[in-house]
């Protein structure tokens, strides 16, 4: 396995400063920022996509500092019931598959998306219960008419290309757990996978590695972000929280740094699991953690995870 960032952590500093630091922080690979909610930090990718020259260029300039590009990032909605939102989202996804097959990345990672009510909503509804019936209708109308019907497009529209499509299980859009995962795959395609960040099934009441299980085959990309529970908030409001992430007092959880929500124990297991499950791939950190600085964050991920991940391919044992 390697060790990588999602880049949007430095959307502050210049692209060869961005993947110098990378490289002396100890890292293998960048996660490069395709546009839509992560914006495009460090590469312009519709203009790259119009230039063969130019994307090769990039494409050097990243491997000249000695790293790889582990996918294209563009979480975005382009299911959102604004259509000026939906079509920018959209073009920003077609935009980072082509870019991924110009510069021989086979990964783009994005969300699933959350459509409205009805095709006259102006915001996104997301339903997670059943009753009364008026929300398992909503639910059924989105899936049928919106999310599989666009992403069985986009999914062939990748393929074509020889691209995976990663999602990230996120909730706040329809996929956002194993079940919802596993439907649009089966949807949709076996080019669509997932992108698995363990920090937003925590708090969803979740286990990660009983995920992991479940998803066999599914994992093209993995995050490295964790989450902490607050026990004494949980027990008073529960984990549907909503308050802004900065109220970290009196949030029910709040997105931490990887080892400062679980221990050693959970992210050993974690990357044993992936191994188990055939990923030799990347683990790339993404740090949102609201009590560290960017530059303590990834730090402390970095040496954490330094002495977590499994470098090497086994060998054959000798009562194999």
């Amino acid at each position: 396995m390697k060790l990588g960032v999602m880049t949007a952590l430095f959307g502050g500093r210049s692209l060869e400063d961005m993947l110098k630091h990378c490289k002396a922080s100890g890292l293998d690979a960048v996660e490069i920022c395709a546009g839509n909610y992560p914006g495009m930090p460090h590469a312009k990718i519709p203009e790259l996509v119009k230039s063969a020259d130019a994307a090769k260029k990039f494409k050097a300039t990243v491997e000249k500092a000695g790293l790889e590009i582990s996918a294209l990032s563009c979480h975005g909605n382009p299911l959102h019931p604004d259509a000026a939102i939906a079509k920018e989202h959209h073009a920003n996804h077609r935009n980072a598959v082509e870019l991924a097959k110009m510069i021989g990345v086979d990964v783009v990672i994005n969300f699933s998306g959350c459509p409205g009510d009805s095709d006259s909503a102006k915001h996104p509804n997301w339903v997670t219960c059943p009753w009364p019936d008026d929300f398992s209708k909503i639910r059924d109308w989105q899936w049928e008419k919106k999310v599989i019907p666009y992403w069985k497009q986009e999914a062939k529209f990748a393929a074509d290309r020889g691209i995976r499509l990663a999602f990230e299980m996120h909730p706040g859009f329809c996929v956002y757990n194993t079940e919802t995962m596993l439907r649009l795959r089966e949807s949709c395609g076996d080019n669509i996978g997932a992108n698995f960040d363990p920090s937003h099934l925590f708090w969803q009441g979740m286990d990660p590695l009983v995920s992991l299980r479940a998803l066999k085959g599914a994992i093209f990309h993995v995050h490295a972000k964790d989450c902490r529970i607050d026990t004494q908030n949980t027990l008073k409001n529960g984990t549907l929280d909503a308050k802004p992430y900065g109220d970290v007092v009196n949030r029910s959880w709040v997105f931490r740094t990887v080892g400062y929500g679980h221990g050693e124990q959970f992210w050993r297991d974690f990357v044993s699991e992936l191994r188990v499950l055939g990923y030799d791939g990347v683990i790339s950190i993404e740090h949102e953690d609201g009590l560290m600085s960017v530059d303590e964050g990834f730090e402390k991920a970095v040496a954490f995870l330094k002495n977590i991940i499994l470098t090497e391919k086994p060998a054959a044992m000798w009562w194999a």
